[in-house]
């Protein structure tokens, strides 16, 4: 009988920790490598860290995921700098903390080279 007890508790505790574990991250839809990642409160141009310093290889390739550090649930505007050299600026992205949001090529417009 203390075997049955004993499982669901660790399940609950393995549980806590993925919960714990969870993080904020980007998920690139764009057509291309992203080399530079940078958020801001919407409308502020304070453009914070790079995100891609982030990722061990320093960039975020089509489909690839990326953890975002030092940002709380709001909303912010992203700077974008591809590997075709475009720099673009993306409005008004919503960002939930542990959890995942996306970018997508048709988002990006008033990209410049």
């Amino acid at each position: 009988m203390r075997r049955l007890v004993a499982i669901p508790a660790l399940v609950l505790m393995g549980s806590a920790a993925f919960a714990a574990s969870k993080s904020t991250q980007f998920w690139n839809l764009t057509a291309n490598t992203i080399t530079s990642f940078q958020l801001a409160p919407a409308g502020s141009q304070a453009w914070g860290q790079d995100q891609c310093q982030n990722d061990k290889d320093g960039s975020v390739d089509h489909d690839e995921r990326l953890k975002i550090t030092g940002v709380k649930t709001g909303i912010y505007d992203a700077k974008l700098i591809d590997n075709k050299g475009r720099t673009c600026i993306v409005k008004s992205v919503a960002i939930k903390e542990n959890a995942i949001f996306s970018i997508d090529e048709k988002q990006l417009s008033g990209c410049s080279k």
